[in-house]
């Protein structure tokens, strides 16, 4: 990871670290900066469809959890507005892949970032995410 060491966690490792959805499949925090981040998942023979293929939820939820960290990483809490993925080839039981999330553009509350998932070098998913930052200040009602 990019933070130093002994350092308080920066807005992306404490998203991260409170994720026991990603935590519990496995997902691994490699790096992370201004911007973007890497995670690695391993896809389990539980995570395996019908069709003897990864069930494309799962390759959608590790994608999705990269460009949560990228998309977290400016400091104020930021969601998913929107995304879309693009299925490129298949992966299986055994496989090892690494979700690349890098953002495109931000402006005002709203962003924009690409994510690829590849095993090894080949791509095999691409991950459009538009995102919105909430205020942090919640006014409780009466």
């Amino acid at each position: 990871m990019t933070q130093a060491t002994g350092a308080p966690p920066g807005p992306a490792e404490a998203m991260f670290a409170a994720d026991q959805a990603s935590k519990g499949l496995g997902i691994e925090l490699l790096e992370h900066g201004e911007g973007t981040a890497e995670l690695r998942m391993t896809v389990t023979p539980e995570m395996v469809n019908g069709h003897g293929i990864a069930h494309g939820g799962y390759v959608f939820l590790l994608a999705d959890t990269a460009f949560a960290c990228a998309c977290n990483s400016h400091g104020p809490m930021t969601v998913a507005a929107a995304a879309d993925i693009d299925f490129v080839a298949p992966a299986r039981a055994g496989d090892v892949l690494v979700a690349t999330a890098r953002e495109r553009t931000r402006f005002g509350r709203s962003g924009i970032y690409d994510v690829s998932v590849r095993r090894g070098e080949e791509v095999i998913a691409e991950f459009r995410g538009r995102s919105r930052s909430v205020r942090s200040t919640r006014t409780k009602e009466p």
